[in-house]
């Protein structure tokens, strides 16, 4: 003679967690790979002030150039010569790459033209400089 178990109502109403712990992961997975993270250039720079300054979609590329004339990247100082070599290693990363210039209002413009044409010659046309609102 077989015996019949008799479960009771809680153990009978258990819902598996397992599948929607593997979504879970595999959404978070996706997301974190997706993710474009901002770069900093790595310092602070006091920016000059226009009055037409407006709102750009933020820059993938950030160098920062201070009143001294020291060119960062990545919170590293680099030589102006070399600029184009490390832009060149970044639009790898992002074939779609804007660069984002923030010159100190003390810094030579020559400078910044330096830097803006090691820019251009790594093959980026999408430059900004970055200023304060007036």
């Amino acid at each position: 003679m077989a015996r019949k178990k008799h479960y009771s109502a809680a153990e009978e109403a258990q819902v598996d967690m397992t599948p929607m712990l593997d979504i879970v992961f595999i959404m978070l997975i996706f997301f974190i790979v997706t993710t474009s993270f901002v770069k900093e250039s790595g310092i602070e720079v006091n920016r000059p002030k226009a009055q037409q300054a407006s709102k750009k979609p933020s820059a993938n590329i950030f160098i920062a150039i201070n009143e001294a004339g020291i060119v960062y990247m990545e919170k590293r100082e680099v030589d102006i010569q070399r600029v184009r070599a490390n832009v060149e290693r970044m639009l790898a990363e992002s074939p779609e790459a804007q660069v984002m210039i923030q010159a100190d209002q003390q810094a030579k413009h020559g400078i910044v033209v330096k830097v803006m044409d090691q820019v251009k010659a790594a093959g980026i046309d999408k430059i900004s400089v970055s200023a304060e609102n007036d």
